[in-house]
C-alpha cells in the first residue's frame, strides 16, 4: 500500500518504526493547513517559516521520543504546538500578533453583504479594507477562532484541541467575535449579516 493512502496515525506508526519517508508524507499532506494557519497569526512569511519548521522538529523529537499519544489526531495536535510555539515567540518579543486579513483571507467567504451598491468595486475594496481592520481589533482568541473556523476549515473539536479549551469556549469566542465583528462594522455603517 502506498504512503498516501495511509491514514495519519498509520504513517506515525511506520515512521516511529523506522520508515523516515512517512514522516516526509505526513508533512506534504498537512504543510499547506498548518503553514497557513501559523501565516494568518504572525503575519509575517520569514517568522511562520521559522515557527513552522520548529513545530515540526518538536513533531519529530515528540515520536522519536515515544511520547506522542496517538488519539487519530495528528493535525489538531500538530496545530496545538504551532500555536504554542506562537504564544512563546510574542511572550518572548512582549507584543501580540496582529492580523490583518491579508490578499487571501476573505471575510466575504463567511458574511454575506447586505449593501446595495457592493457591486461597485470600489465601495466593494473599502468595505473589505474596514472588514480588515476590524478583524484586527478582534482580541486575539476570538481572531484566532474566525481564522481557524473560515480560513482553515477546522472543526470546532479541531479549534478546542488546537487551542487547549472546550468547544464550548471555542463557539463563545466565535459567537463573541461575530458579534463583535458585526458591532464594529455597524458603527461604519457597514451592515453585514452572518
Amino acid at each position: 500500500m502506498r504512503n498516501a493512502e495511509l491514514q495519519d496515525q498509520e504513517l506515525v506508526s511506520l515512521y516511529i518504526q523506522g520508515n523516515e519517508s512517512c514522516l516526509e508524507d505526513l508533512i506534504t499532506r498537512h504543510k499547506k493547513r498548518v503553514f497557513s494557519y501559523i501565516m494568518m497569526i504572525v503575519r509575517d512569511r520569514h517568522l511562520a517559516e521559522d515557527v513552522f519548521q520548529d513545530t515540526f522538529i518538536k513533531v519529530i523529537q515528540t515520536l522519536k521520543r515515544g511520547t506522542y499519544n496517538d488519539e487519530g489526531k495528528f493535525l489538531p495536535w500538530v496545530l496545538r504546538i504551532a500555536h504554542n510555539l506562537i504564544i512563546d515567540h510574542f511572550r518572548r518579543v512582549k507584543r501580540m500578533p496582529v492580523v490583518n486579513g491579508g490578499d487571501d483571507f476573505d471575510i466575504f467567504s463567511i458574511l454575506t453583504l447586505s449593501q446595495t451598491n457592493a457591486e461597485d468595486k470600489l465601495t466593494k475594496r473599502q468595505i473589505r479594507s474596514d472588514v480588515r481592520k476590524a478583524i484586527e481589533n478582534l482580541p486575539i482568541e476570538q481572531r484566532e477562532v474566525l481564522i481557524m473556523r473560515y480560513y482553515i476549515d477546522m472543526s470546532f473539536k479541531e479549534i478546542a484541541d488546537t487551542t487547549n479549551c472546550s468547544i464550548n469556549t471555542a463557539l463563545g469566542r466565535m459567537r463573541y467575535a461575530l458579534i463583535n465583528l458585526k458591532k464594529m462594522l455597524e458603527k461604519q455603517d457597514i451592515a453585514l449579516s452572518a
